[in-house]
This record gives C-alpha cells, sequence and structure tokens, in this order.
C-alpha cells in the first residue's frame, strides 16, 4: 500500500533533515562554519558576495563580532574591517550559505506536516502533537543557528545543535509512520516481539549516547584543525588518544554493534520476513560506521570519511526510531 499524503509531507520533512545533517558535516570539516560572520543575512547580504571587493563593511555589525570576540576570549579591539577583510574567504561562505538554504525545505516541510497535522487531529492525536513538537524543534533550532554563529561555534552549542536535530528525527520519523489507518508493523510473536524491542531500545540510547561524544570529539578535531595547520591529520590521533571522550567513543562503538547484532538476529530468527529492509540497512550502516571509525583510527582522518560518518550516523537514527514504532501495539488513541 502507498504512503497517504500526510506520510509523504512527513517523509520530505524527514529527508530534508538528514540532508541538511550531511551538509552541516561538510560545513564542520571544511571550517566554513564562520563563512557567514552575521545572520540572517550573509556580510550584511542576503545573497553572499563572492568577492571581498563586494562587500561594504561599513554596513557590518561589527560592534557584534567584537562582543563575539570577546566572549571567546579574543582581544575585541582586534577585530576591525581590516580583520575581516583579511578573514574573507569566498569558498567558505558559498559552503555556510548553501547551509543556510538547505534548511529552507526543513522549515518548509515541517509547517506543512504540521498544518496536514489537523486533519490527523480526531484519529491520531499523538500525530498532531508529533508533528507540533517537530515544528517547535526547528524554530527552536533555526535560533540555535543564529547562537552559532554569535557565540563563535562554541562547543556546548553546537553539542545542543546536533541534539535537538536527533530528536527532530524522531518525532518526523513518528508521523511519516503513523499517519496512516495501517502502519508498517513487524511481524512477530508477542514474546520475540518484546525481546525485538528491548533490543531496539538499547540500541537507540547507544546511537544516542554515540552520536553525543561523537560530537564532542569532533569538537575536539575543529580544534586541532585551528591550531595544528600545518600538521598531517594523521599526527591528531595521538592528542585524540589521550582523551577520554575519544576513547569513550571508539570503545562504545562495539555497544552499538553489539546491540545491532542482538536485534537483527532476533528479526531474522523470528519474523516471518526476517530482518526486512528497515533491518538489514540498520545492521549494514552499523558495520559501515565501524569500518569508517577504523578508517580514521588506524589510517586517516580523512575529511570525506568525516562526512560520510555523521552523515550515515543520522540515516541510523532515522531508521531505528522507525524499527522501534513498528514494534510497537497500535493504539487507537
Amino acid at each position: 500500500m502507498g504512503m497517504t499524503r500526510f506520510q509523504k509531507l512527513a517523509t520530505a520533512a524527514l529527508i530534508s533533515v538528514l540532508v541538511l545533517m550531511f551538509v552541516g558535516a561538510i560545513v564542520r570539516v571544511t571550517g566554513a562554519g564562520m563563512g557567514c560572520p552575521d545572520w540572517p543575512t550573509c556580510w550584511g547580504c542576503l545573497i553572499p558576495p563572492t568577492r571581498v571587493e563586494n562587500v561594504d563593511f561599513a554596513k557590518l555589525p561589527i560592534e557584534k563580532f567584537q562582543n563575539k570576540a570577546k566572549r571567546m576570549g579574543r582581544d575585541p579591539e582586534s577585530i576591525t574591517a581590516a580583520s575581516l577583510k583579511a578573514e574573507f574567504n569566498p569558498r567558505h561562505v558559498w559552503t555556510e550559505f548553501l547551509n543556510r538554504l538547505t534548511s529552507l525545505p526543513v522549515g518548509f516541510f515541517s509547517l506543512a506536516t504540521f498544518i496536514a497535522a489537523f486533519w490527523q487531529r480526531e484519529k491520531r492525536p499523538l500525530v498532531f502533537w508529533m508533528a507540533l513538537t517537530s515544528l517547535v524543534v526547528v524554530l527552536t533550532n533555526a535560533w540555535m543557528g543564529a547562537r552559532v554563529v554569535y557565540s563563535g561555534l562554541a562547543p556546548g552549542v553546537l553539542t545542543a545543535h546536533l541534539a535537538l536535530a536527533m530528536s527532530l528525527l524522531g518525532t518526523l520519523s513518528y508521523c511519516a509512520w503513523r499517519g496512516t489507518d495501517t502502519p508498517w508493523r513487524v511481524a512477530m510473536d508477542p514474546r520475540p516481539l518484546g525481546r525485538l524491542r528491548l533490543a531496539l531500545t538499547v540500541l537507540l540510547v547507544a546511537i544516542i549516547v554515540e552520536g553525543i561524544v561523537g560530537a564532542r570529539v569532533r569538537e575536539m578535531t575543529d580544534m586541532m584543525a585551528k591550531f595544528h595547520v600545518d600538521a598531517p591529520r594523521e599526527t591528531w590521533m595521538g592528542e585524540l588518544e589521550s582523551t577520554w571522550k575519544y576513547l569513550f567513543h571508539r570503545s562504545f562503538s562495539w555497544v552499538v554493534l553489539g546491540s545491532a547484532w542482538w536485534a537483527w538476529s532476533l528479526a531474522k530468527r523470528h519474523s516471518t520476513v526476517g530482518p526486512g529492509r528497515v533491518g538489514n540497512v540498520v545492521f549494514g550502516i552499523v558495520l559501515a560506521q565501524m569500518v569508517l571509525g577504523l578508517v580514521m583510527s588506524q589510517v586517516h582522518i580523512y575529511s570525506w570519511v568525516q562526512v560520510l560518518h555523521v552523515g550515515l550516523a543520522a540515516i541510523l537514527l532515522a531508521c531505528v526510531w522507525l524499527w522501534l514504532f513498528a514494534t510497537a501495539p497500535v493504539r487507537k488513541i
């Protein structure tokens, strides 16, 4: 059976969030997070300039930039039109601007999903509240996007920004799954179904913990990129391995793998159709993530590997949410 119109809207919103997280990862690894020093404009323009000669520095909020520098522990007097001119990088400008453009479909489809959810209220009130929550999270994260810029990419703000995006994947996945009279269900007897639900709950929690700690590890690599400009990226490993965050992130990945294997094997043994597409995708992504982690720890911290690592983690989280929802009894609420 095909998807309902509401499910299509919710799925479009979910996919737009996944695309945004991929683009956000590109921004992080390229160091383009401050490509646009102001918000919502970029270098004082709605459409950013391609050359520094096109920037009207008289229109830039220099005082805001100085206050930001002060919060970062820098001398605010060092922020001048001349220093900003020296920092202008057209590649970073347009990478960050692309990130902002990619956020527009997220807002549009989340709003459309919420409006469409009004017709779901009587039969499926939880869908309505999840759609409302999704819109609130999108608006909150848009506000936090400005805080990310004006905080100078402060670590705590970045992690909170990611945590909200992770919760958004859950609420939109629920809307995409439950927005029909006949949502997808895992075909399994009650007792093994309960074990599968437990395994998926453990997997979900493990992925969230791994993702939050991984965000802190990425913050450390961001700082290394600033202070080890001339050092090869592979030399960062010695510094990373001296921190508990990196060691925990690397070791905890085995908990994610074990939980994924537990869920996949339960579905393979007890479901009439085996793990199915979602189960196979979940286990396949976890295996791919282990390989990517091995490449970064033993070979080289390639930028494209970091982007793929973050993007696949977002898809994994959405799929686990969906799989977990499909194990729950459908109640008429």
